[in-house]
């Protein structure tokens, strides 16, 4: 038998905790002598002590504790329970990283107001692109909300045309729209080629966008792939809230391709003011904001939502570059 603070040497653990989880009836020393009160342990009581602390560092109370090992719980149940756990604090964790990194794209915003040069914008006129695209519904137009979304239609539409044996010819290119409201019935707004909203983003809300996930391609390429486009464009205006353009803007529509994505020719801006972001899209907070500051200054108004055209995205996202295209109007 080992002596109180011995056991509590081999269970790694205070004597004090022993005495408490004694007290409680937790963990009963093997012996206790009647005349000094010294409490004495075995070698086999470590196991217990063992699933005591595990389950107490997966977030269980004292008194849960008790009742799990009352039911005997075994050695691959607590191993399912730590996966459980660890799933857990990896959401926490990545949804903690998210926040801080918003905190720090609203510091580096503070910090840069005012300081985007004339010569960083450059206005200039986008011509139209042929692109193969998932859509699926954000939250609201914010950071936050859009990379969740955004991240696995890529990651989708990148092994979907893999897949069509269909070879990308330019770089991603992302935009969005005002998702409409869905009929009475309430049934989420979607686009043909996209998944779900509960995969892709939520259900309508007055807040809610349609993210479009896109990467140029030729026709030649979707030709040898099996697939074909019958896309048309019409004149139409922009549906951005709060902004009308001063002239007709194009509008799409897109085609199924039955190879898992859509295809759209998607119009050319006649006039956007240009800026190259450079790093992760969830610091894209203050070049945007730059970007407000210079257009409003130089007499110009935001015509419609900006796109995204990623010219550079290695692994490391520290070393991405994007341009960011906003449609602007005379003021």
């Amino acid at each position: 038998m080992f002596s109180i603070g011995h056991f509590a040497q081999y269970g790694r653990v205070s004597a004090r905790m022993l005495r408490h989880y004694d007290a409680i009836g937790l963990l009963r020393p093997a012996r206790t002598d009647p005349a000094s009160g010294y409490r004495y342990y075995e070698a086999a009581q470590l196991a217990r002590l063992n699933r005591i602390i595990a389950l107490k560092d997966l977030g269980f109370s004292l008194q849960q504790v008790g009742a799990i090992l009352a039911e005997e719980v075994s050695v691959p149940e607590l191993r399912g329970m730590l996966r459980l756990r660890r799933a857990e604090l990896e959401a926490s964790l990545a949804a903690a990283g998210a926040r801080l990194a918003q905190v720090e794209a609203r510091l580096r915003t503070i910090e840069s107001e005012g300081r985007m040069s004339a010569d960083e914008v450059v206005v200039k006129h986008t011509g139209a692109v042929l692109l193969a695209e998932l859509s699926g519904i954000a939250a609201s137009y914010g950071p936050e909300d859009i990379g969740p979304v955004i991240q696995p239609l890529y990651g989708e539409l990148c092994r979907r045309l893999e897949t069509a044996g269909v070879t990308p010819s330019g770089p991603g290119l992302a935009y969005y729209e005002d998702a409409p409201e869905p009929p009475a019935a309430k049934t989420p707004a979607r686009t043909p080629a996209a998944k779900t909203p509960e995969e892709h983003g939520p259900t309508w809300t007055p807040e809610a966008i349609i993210v479009h996930a896109g990467i140029v391609i030729t026709e030649e390429a979707l030709a040898k792939a099996g697939g074909g486009t019958t896309d048309s464009t019409t004149d139409g205006t922009s549906s951005h809230p709060g902004t009308t353009s001063a002239t007709p803007t194009p509008t799409h529509t897109r085609t199924p391709t039955g190879l898992g994505f859509d295809v759209v020719t998607l119009p050319g801006l006649d006039c956007a003011a240009t800026v190259v972001h450079r790093g992760p899209m969830s610091r894209i907070l203050p070049t945007v904001q730059n970007l407000a500051h210079w257009i409003d200054t130089n007499g110009y108004r935001s015509a419609g939502y900006a796109r995204e055209l990623y010219l550079e995205c290695p692994p490391d996202q520290e070393n991405w570059v994007t341009e960011i295209q906003e449609p602007v109007v005379r003021a």
